[in-house]
């Protein structure tokens, strides 16, 4: 682990370094400050990829679960 590490604190929104709130609490580590304080906007555009990807959309037959014509894949 290196020093130059920080989070992101789910529970009071702020970058931390290594000594901070629990891990469950927080999104990283990444290698700079800055790049943690836009981790909420980068979870955003994470959502945003994954929603309007066609591989991962849940709105359609071809959404993944295996049923096109009401019965599961073999």
């Amino acid at each position: 682990m290196s020093e130059n590490e920080y989070w992101f604190c789910l529970t009071h929104h702020t970058v931390e370094g290594r000594d901070g709130c629990k891990n469950a609490d927080r999104l990283g580590p990444y290698a700079s400050a800055e790049e943690a304080s836009r981790a909420l906007e980068k979870v955003q555009e994470r959502n945003d990829d994954w929603d309007n990807d066609p591989k991962w959309n849940d709105n359609g037959p071809a959404s993944g679960d295996g049923l096109t014509d009401g019965t599961p894949d073999s």
